[in-house]
């Protein structure tokens, strides 16, 4: 999954007013800029030199050609000197892949002892990007702008931000989800306009019968099993003697690769509802594909599924697991008041603190024999649980600080992976605020993205974004959500 494979182009804007040796030297220094950001493993992305754009004509070009080009997840803007906004509306009109515009210049600082006009011609960032902003904001253009010396720390961490919210964008032009049977009967959250869904997200949501799984299922041979087995064996502790019921999972897992692999789907659904012939709930089986970077959705939730999906691209190269997630129960002991996450059988195992267990035990749910899964706790640590809900007229995501707290008693009598947190501000204004926005029970929780991926991620799909953090007031997110409920219905 790695994020290299996506190219951000860096357009440098000039004119021909400056003469040849000046627009050379700006050409040098973008290739400068671009090596540095290509040399740091804090820049996710592979940042691709383009060569400085001059008139009306090289600009629409270049943007046609990044429009065109598979490989391009976003450009990335930045004035040298300065470059005559009027040129660049027939290239910014079309434009159709994430916009960063880069304020920053080449020096860090002013050389007081040389300065001269040469100089100032030169390096007119602070003149140029202030033009180049103008037209951004006349063009009502859904755009992101950090400001900073290129070298440094922040602004790279800002750029990089960017990159994986663009990366998850394009992912999810992409996306496919195959669902098993439709959602859990009756339940709201989880089902959606899957036509509003594909317009707006480009994600592809594919019923197909249980039926078509069981076929491939029961044609997994012992030799495909075995290798399975193998690969539990070395990632897991077996902590059972009921190795059959292993063996099941394996058998279920091998044939969802196959059917994940040629339908070319990212992502999956399962609903405990309609098993049919299945002699296991899947739970095993979907641990470890999301392991692997596939997404998944209990009864049915594509919504969650595709986001599982798209976060855990985001999220490719930093520390800390992404997991599909379901809030279970309260604490609420005062002062100390809590959230127990998890879900009957599927929860990825990137979030363990150690080398998770393979146990075996009845479900109690879907009345078909007992699981296998892998069990474990999690870690302490930052994390964020993210909603994505259908309202009707618009999709709107949530978000949640949490804080990831270890496990202080054991739970012997409850054999799920599971994850304890307390949001932020505190349990009681974050559960209220959740449920005032409408945020599913249903989420995905990553301990190594921030509600910044998740912001840029949202207004480059050009969807609400809704935060739930340290400064949260109840009675102002009341008014947030009725200030945003009347400017997206006038978008």
């Amino acid at each position: 999954m790695s994020l290299k494979k996506y190219n951000f182009w860096l357009i440098v804007g000039s004119q021909d007013l400056y003469g040849e040796d000046v627009l050379k030297q700006v050409n040098e220094h973008a290739k400068e800029m671009v090596d540095g950001f290509n040399a740091d493993p804090a820049i996710p992305g592979t940042v691709v030199f383009k060569p400085v754009v001059r008139n009306s004509q090289e600009i629409y070009d270049t943007i046609a050609a990044a429009n065109n080009d598979p490989d391009c997840a976003g450009i990335m803007t930045w004035m040298h000197t300065f470059s005559p906004s009027k040129m660049w509306i027939p290239g910014l009109s079309i434009l159709n892949k994430p916009y960063l515009h880069l304020n920053t210049q080449y020096n860090r600082d002013i050389p007081w002892d040389t300065i001269d006009m040469d100089f100032m011609n030169l390096n007119q960032s602070a003149h140029g990007d202030r033009e180049h902003g103008f037209i951004g904001a006349r063009m009502r253009l859904n755009r992101k702008v950090i400001a900073g010396y290129w070298k440094d720390e922040i602004f790279r961490s800002d750029m990089a931000v960017w990159m994986r919210a663009a990366a998850g964008a394009a992912a999810s032009r992409k996306v496919r989800v195959l669902r098993f049977g439709d959602n859990m009967r009756n339940v709201a959250v989880t089902d959606g306009d899957k036509i509003e869904a594909a317009i707006k997200l480009g994600w592809r949501v594919d019923y197909y019968g249980v039926g078509d799984y069981i076929k491939l299922v029961e044609a997994v041979t012992d030799a495909e099993i075995d290798a399975k087995m193998a690969e539990y064996n070395e990632l897991y502790i077996m902590d059972t003697d009921d190795i059959e019921s292993v063996r099941y999972q394996a058998r279920e897992q091998v044939a969802l690769e196959k059917f994940l692999k040629d339908g070319n789907f990212c992502a999956v659904t399962t609903n405990f509802e309609d098993l049919q012939q299945l002699r296991q709930l899947p739970g095993l089986a979907c641990q470890d594909i999301m392991r692997k970077g596939y997404g998944f959705g209990g009864e049915g939730d594509w919504k969650v599924a595709a986001m599982t999906h798209i976060m855990k691209l985001m999220a490719d190269g930093l520390e800390g697991g992404t997991a599909f997630m379901e809030d279970y129960t309260y604490n609420l002991e005062p002062g100390n008041e809590m959230i127990l996450g998890a879900h009957m059988l599927e929860v990825c195992p990137t979030l363990a603190k150690d080398k998770p267990k393979i146990q075996v035990h009845p479900l109690g749910i879907g009345d078909r024999e007992p699981p296998a899964r892998v069990v474990f706790e999690t870690p302490a640590g930052k994390g964020i649980v993210v909603s994505l809900i259908d309202l009707g007229d618009r999709l709107r995501m949530i978000v949640n600080d949490i804080e990831c707290v270890e496990h202080p008693h054991k739970m012997p009598n409850l054999p799920v992976a599971g994850v304890l947190w307390k949001p932020m501000p505190d349990l009681k204004t974050s559960a209220q605020a959740w449920i005032y926005a409408g945020g599913a029970h249903h989420s995905v929780l990553s301990y190594a993205l921030t509600a910044d991926h998740m912001r840029d991620l949202a207004e480059i799909l050009d969807i609400e974004f809704i935060h739930i953090n340290k400064d949260t007031d109840i009675n102002q997110f009341r008014k947030e959500l009725a200030w945003n409920e009347a400017a997206w219905k006038n978008k």
